[in-house]
């Protein structure tokens, strides 16, 4: 008799990166853990059968910073909206930022957004804890009762941490009990009050500019901080170049230093700001080509361990404003998959590597059993067909923010199922 739970995904090109795993293959899933891959085991009779000829099937993706704007913000989205918008862009790990209100600088709040998205079953959300009490730069929060309470690391956001000493304790405090600080490395006194990269683009739109110095000034002190104090600090969204080189010194001097990227950076420059567009205005800012190429390389190489989407979903009105009064930030969770494809396209790295980069790259950067297909895992699994060509519409996202400067964007690569704990969570509508 054929158990409902009991899925087969048949004759898919399964890619898992961490076990160096490529190869045509059967998944067999039950009680919501993959129970075998290749050889059907005895007895098994699926209640579900998903044909995966001609698709990828790879681990669910892990995806380091997506803001999900509840509790506090939910006119831009919430959990429910942005934990489906997920589902559909192959997402089955959400890392969700402290940057709520209130902000999750206690074990009450933390716990209310875990047990909001299980409520929703669409996605498994990790938040990080704040650093400092209110995100306020000055005092530490109690980070050891975060960790408890299920985050599982902690940063300040985008509200980097002014004086150098408070952060010194507060990641001598990480340190002292394993936890990750995870920092956006702006030297805020240089970033004055600007919006967009120091160079010819905003030179000529006469906007205020942000020097790339305000982030390789912060990675260099900050690296510094982590060797002085041997936390793991992790540097959310790097933009430059420079910050990349300085951050592949202090890997070859065995630190403890990684760093992501979001998607946008990797293809976007200043250039596309013209116009004003204010789905460009981002946080870090698109800088020059020689910046991306840069991103990209580290990306190839493995300097940079992540791709992230930095989801951010806005309310139409908050991109409706002169350039420098818009609220920075893209809505990215359902592009995520589609634009690091095009990466392979464009021969920035192999499709496994890339495939890496949104798997076992960010889980492991944050010591999570996630992104990988191993027997007994969880089945958080996404499948999708590689040669689907589909244009980014307001009427095909499922996110609640539409601000995203991909629209009209013919984008290869969609997701067809996605699988969250052995429970289809996403099936495109054929």
């Amino acid at each position: 008799m054929s158990n409902a739970r009991q899925i087969l995904i048949r004759n898919g090109r399964l890619i898992d990166p961490a076990n160096a795993i490529d190869t045509v293959t059967d998944i067999y899933i039950a009680d919501k853990r993959i129970l075998a891959i290749g050889e059907q085991p005895e007895g098994f009779v699926p209640g579900r059968v998903i044909d995966a000829t001609n698709k990828i099937v790879c681990p669910g993706l892990v995806d380091l910073s997506a803001r999900l704007r509840e509790p506090g913000l939910e006119h831009k989205a919430n959990i429910g909206s942005e934990t489906k918008a997920a589902a559909k862009g192959g997402i089955t790990t959400l890392c969700f930022p402290p940057d709520t209100d209130p902000v999750i600088d206690t074990p009450a709040v933390a716990t209310l957004v875990i047990r909001r998205a299980q409520r929703e079953r669409n996605a498994r959300v990790l938040p990080y804890g704040a650093m400092t009490q209110g995100l306020a730069g000055e005092q530490l929060s109690e980070m050891v009762a975060l960790k408890r309470a299920g985050c599982i690391a902690v940063t300040n956001a985008y509200m980097p941490i002014a004086n150098t000493l408070i952060e010194r304790r507060a990641l001598e405090y990480a340190a002292t009990f394993g936890i990750i600080a995870v920092l956006r490395p702006e030297d805020r006194h240089l970033r004055d009050n600007g919006c967009a990269h120091e160079g010819p683009v905003s030179s000529r739109l006469g906007l205020p500019a942000i020097p790339e110095a305000a982030e390789t000034v912060a990675v260099a002190r900050d690296i510094a901080l982590a060797e002085h104090t041997g936390c793991h600090v992790h540097f959310r969204s790097l933009s430059s170049g420079t910050a990349v080189r300085i951050l592949e010194q202090g890997q070859q001097n065995r630190l403890p230093v990684t760093a992501d990227v979001a998607v946008h950076q990797l293809h976007l420059t200043e250039m596309d700001i013209e116009g004003f567009d204010s789905n460009c205005h981002v946080q870090p800012p698109l800088r020059s080509l020689t910046d991306r190429d840069a991103l990209r390389s580290g990306l190839a190489k493995g300097v940079i361990g992540a791709i992230c989407s930095d989801h951010q979903p806005h309310e139409p009105d908050a991109k409706e404003a002169p350039f420098p009064a818009t609220e920075p930030g893209i809505s990215g969770l359902e592009t995520l998959l589609p634009l690091t494809l095009k990466l392979v396209d464009e021969g920035v790295m192999p499709l496994t590597t890339a495939i890496a980069r949104l798997t076992c790259g960010p889980a492991d950067i944050m010591g999570l059993p996630y992104g990988r297909l191993n027997t007994g895992a969880s089945a958080d699994i996404c499948i999708f067909d590689p040669d689907k060509h589909w244009i980014v519409t307001p009427q095909n996202l499922i996110s609640a923010g539409h601000n995203t400067p991909f629209l009209g964007w013919e984008l290869t690569g969609e997701v067809t199922h996605t699988l969250f704990e052995g429970n289809i969570v996403f099936e495109r509508k054929e």
